[in-house]
């Protein structure tokens, strides 16, 4: 069994009910802040007309909505956990150390807080996992019979 195995294993058998909810929780964050950023349009477009490179912040946009709608549904139903996890980091790398550590690192810039609490919270449901209470674990279930 190599690393990840071993690491996946662990995660899977020292996981606390409360841990589901957290996740659950943090699904509805990153799904809210998701809807968020389609309906605010204004700045999306202020931030293009900015910028040189039409074209790349237009996927860095497409992206960062698409992990943001996706992850944050996958996160609440506890469907590929460790994936949504894995995709959404980037995109808190760059909401931490690009986007709202320039406006300084102080107890008043909650957006930058926010961040590094979910990055963290990401990197631990790497670990963790969905849960029991999840789709991920529901489909493992023995006598889970699929329709096909």
């Amino acid at each position: 069994m190599n690393l990840i195995h071993r690491i996946e294993h662990w995660g899977n058998v020292h996981h606390p009910q409360w841990i589901d909810y957290l996740r659950i929780a943090l699904g509805i964050m990153i799904f809210a802040k998701g809807v968020t950023f389609v309906n605010d349009r204004q700045v999306v477009e202020h931030m293009i007309e900015q910028s040189s490179f039409h074209l790349s912040i237009w996927g860095a946009v497409h992206y960062v909505v698409f992990t943001h709608l996706v992850g944050g549904l996958f996160l609440i139903l506890g469907f590929q956990t460790r994936l949504a996890s894995l995709l959404l980091l980037p995109v808190l790398v760059g909401a931490v150390f690009f986007v709202n550590i320039t406006n300084g690192f102080s107890y008043v810039n909650s957006e930058l807080w926010l961040s590094i609490v979910v990055f963290f919270l990401l990197i631990f449901f790497m670990v963790m996992g969905s849960g029991k209470y999840s789709l991920d674990n529901m489909m493992n279930k023995p006598g889970y019979k699929r329709d096909i």
